[in-house]
């Protein structure tokens, strides 16, 4: 029994970075509990909880522009890379997408008439919020689309940077990680230009969301991967000044500085990007923390470990598909014990869903990549 629930933790793991995981997914539940807790409570721990997306971007930055940061240094260029570096990303993030999104298509099929499953095929490719505001069905899956675009065109542009160019790949990924950044802080500042953002739903719907004014918040983690690879003394140098510093901003950003006035262009458009050098700022510490031990760093190494399945089971399927047709109210219960009630049902299915989807899904389809007969990038 105990081995059925038990999981493996891999020791090559750093611990730092899966406690920003591991928090980064407990904001992000966190703050989609907004629709089961009272408003009156969820305002109070409102200020505790950050913006567990964007810290989600830089960190996944940090990480995948490490692994093609070496692979460009130390593997011959070859379009074949690009291939392996895509195979093996997919096979950790696309099979699990894709069996949650296909079945909240069958279920929204199979109990609405008038829903048709073939409006939203463009979820499979990622283009449901490329340039507009994501549609309502799924809508936790928005960032999704962010991370796979990146996945897909940062590794096109520095291979072919490097390919017409005669530059290092020092200087090929400083151009394209000041590139990206340009262009989508732009186009985040000309929709500003063109629209009236009055509220919080406007922003989050028509600038927060969207692919192309996102993918620089994953830019700022691949700085950072520059900056460990290429600068490592420097990086460590100043790990706790630049931590105190993050941890600054985030509160800071919480306590409404970077927010009076309103909606206007600097927290419109600048807001997520001190967000993601906030982030950045945690990660030389972070990064240094190598190992962890008793029962705190098991928890949050096992929460790290699940947190993708949490993300993609919590919104939908949990709140949606099993809380939302949970009929609780034969149980005669108070109002308050009501509320805990399903907020405890809201993680414990949570948690739950994700610890079944990760062990008996996700590992497997992780180690049948690893069987793949390819080059490997990371």
């Amino acid at each position: 029994m105990k081995k059925i629930f038990s999981l493996k933790i891999n020791e090559s793991r750093i611990y730092g970075l899966d406690v920003l995981r591991a928090f980064a997914i407990i904001f992000v539940v966190l703050v989609h509990s907004d629709t089961i807790l009272p408003e009156w409570f969820f305002s109070k721990i409102y200020y505790f909880i950050l913006d567990g997306v964007s810290i989600f971007f830089v960190l996944s930055g940090f990480l995948i522009g490490g692994i093609l940061i070496k692979a460009f240094e130390k593997k011959p260029l070859h379009r074949q890379m690009l291939f392996v570096f895509w195979i093996r990303r997919w096979f950790r993030t696309l099979p699990n997408y894709f069996l949650i999104l296909t079945v909240l298509l069958f279920l929204k099929t199979w109990y609405n008439d008038s829903f048709n499953p073939y409006d939203y095929l463009n979820y499979y490719i990622f283009s449901q919020n490329l340039f507009y505001s994501h549609p309502s069905f799924f809508p936790e899956a928005w960032s999704l689309s962010v991370e796979e675009w990146f996945y897909l065109l940062t590794p096109i542009l520095i291979f072919y940077f490097l390919k017409l160019s005669k530059l290092k790949v020092k200087q090929v990924v400083v151009i394209v990680i000041i590139l990206l950044i340009i262009i989508s802080t732009l186009i985040r500042y000309l929709k500003f230009s063109e629209l009236t953002i009055t509220n919080f739903k406007e922003f989050d719907f028509l600038i927060r969301k969207q692919v192309v004014t996102r993918l620089d918040s994953l830019m700022y983690g691949v700085f950072g991967a520059y900056l460990y690879y290429y600068y490592r003394a420097f990086w460590y140098k100043y790990k706790i000044v630049l931590f105190g510093l993050g941890m600054s901003i985030f509160i800071f950003l919480k306590i409404g500085v970077f927010s009076v006035g309103g909606y206007s262009v600097f927290y419109s458009v600048f807001s997520l990007t001190i967000v993601s050098i906030a982030t950045l700022f945690l990660l030389p510490f972070l990064s240094s923390i190598k190992n962890g031990k008793g029962i705190i760093f098991k928890c949050l190494t096992f929460v790290s470990l699940i947190s993708y399945s949490m993300y993609l089971v919590h919104l939908s399927i949990v709140q949606g598909w099993i809380l939302g047709r949970l009929n609780l109210s034969y149980l005669g219960l108070s109002w308050k014990v009501y509320l805990l009630l399903k907020y405890f049902l809201y993680w414990f299915f949570t948690i739950s869903i994700s610890f079944i989807l990760y062990k008996y899904f996700e590992i497997p389809i992780m180690n049948l990549r690893d069987r793949v007969k390819s080059k490997q990038v990371d």
